[in-house]
């Protein structure tokens, strides 16, 4: 083992890396130790192990950044998808309780990504009564997911493919909700 232990912090210039190298190459002969042919130098062999361990350990540290401190793996973080999940089933969930012309429209314009001219010939209907269409779903999904106003844009932003439409103000949701109250079901639109 000292003659391994030098050679190990030959090639690799650092006592602890060394001490590593060793003790994988020790390793890996002992589980090898059916193929060591009796009779030959096993100093040899060691060293053989060694050596290729050492050269196996360069390939991989090629692959490898540097980070000491551990400052890169800390930006390596993801949100945890739970979350991401729930508000994804909600939508859904929010989605079927949509009247189906504007479940369509808005799964046609902001989830598929077609523009209103392209999803009102889909629909056949007027690319106006498609963009109202979009703009009702959309606020009845906000109401629905009792988004709170900073959550509305967010909303929004998901749901909203084509900028060229302006997204609903505060202000125009309450005018909607004064609008819509005591109607039941009823469209005014």
């Amino acid at each position: 083992m000292p003659r391994l232990r030098a050679l190990a912090i030959g090639l690799c210039g650092k006592i602890d890396q060394a001490e590593d190298l060793v003790q994988e190459a020790l390793t890996r002969a002992w589980a090898n130790l059916s193929s060591f042919q009796p009779g030959t130098n096993m100093e040899a062999w060691l060293y053989t192990i060694l050596r290729n361990e050492f050269y196996s350990y360069l390939r991989r540290r090629r692959h490898e950044v540097p980070d000491p401190d551990g400052a890169l793996a800390a930006t390596l973080v993801s949100a945890p998808a739970q979350e991401g999940r729930v508000d994804f089933q909600d939508l859904r969930l929010a989605l079927t309780k949509l009247a189906t012309p504007l479940r369509e429209a808005v799964l046609l314009v902001g989830a598929s990504g077609l523009s209103y001219d392209e999803a009102a010939a889909i629909c056949q209907c007027a690319v106006g009564t498609m963009k109202s269409r979009v703009h009702r779903a959309r606020l009845r999904l906000i109401d629905m997911l009792n988004a709170t106003p900073a959550a509305d844009h967010v909303a929004r932003v998901a749901l909203h493919a084509d900028d060229n439409v302006i997204a609903p103000t505060m202000a125009d949701r309450n005018r909607h909700n004064d609008e819509t109250v005591g109607t039941g079901s009823v469209n005014r639109r």
